[in-house]
């Protein structure tokens, strides 16, 4: 089973991620974890990112694409695969098509009001680093270490408007591409995480 998973920052695509890979025993796959640990164990494709990254410059494509053609070649991969928030461009789709078949693409859709009020809501703990949420804990101190709390840059609505609006420029694509190829499945994330991942799950099941 090899999958797509599509969805803006605060979907909870990530935590759908972990759980379908985990049910399913197949590797998940984050672009953003692969490309920390090629750097970490400074394997050539690891060295020449860190290059780009160290200029302040983007990974290009075909360094990233050669770190998922190595990904999927390892042991935890002979079962299957799930990308997270991978491929991000056409060009990305197109060479991961040359490489490797995918069975389905689900898109976890939240409207974009919804997904700032989740995101603007973190908060994190400047002296242990536990993430809170404001909608469940509502005080201005850690309740481990009584540090104060505060929000990450990321997480200020102004910056989570921003970080949609690119993400919709640079998806959309996307999801008309795999559209076009028949494999896009679109949940409806504005749900708990547990009704999400049962629709989710509702899908790929057709595939095992």
């Amino acid at each position: 089973m090899k999958l797509i998973f599509l969805g803006p920052p605060g979907a909870g695509k990530g935590t759908q991620a972990e759980k379908v890979s985990e049910h399913y025993g197949i590797a998940h796959i984050s672009t953003g974890e692969m490309l920390r640990r090629e750097i970490r164990e400074e394997t050539p494709l690891g060295k020449a990112a860190k290059g780009y990254i160290d200029r302040g410059e983007l990974v290009p494509d075909e360094v990233i694409i050669g770190m998922v053609k190595n990904r999927i070649q390892e042991a935890d991969c002979s079962q299957g695969y799930l990308f997270d928030g991978f491929p991000r461009t056409i060009a990305q789709a197109d060479a991961l098509a040359a490489i490797s078949p995918i069975d389905m693409v689900i898109n976890i859709d939240v409207p974009a009001e919804r997904l700032i009020e989740r995101i603007s809501g973190r908060r994190m703990c400047t002296g242990c680093g536990t993430g809170y949420h404001a909608s469940m804990y509502d005080k201005d101190a850690c309740e481990k270490c009584g540090s104060p709390l505060f929000i990450r840059d990321d997480d200020k609505p102004e910056t989570v408007r921003n970080r949609i609006a690119v993400y919709e420029r640079q998806t959309q694509p996307l999801i008309t591409y795999y559209e076009a190829k028949g494999l896009l499945k679109t949940v409806d994330g504005d749900r708990t995480p547990e009704a999400v991942r049962a629709d989710i799950l509702a899908l790929t099941e057709k595939l095992v």
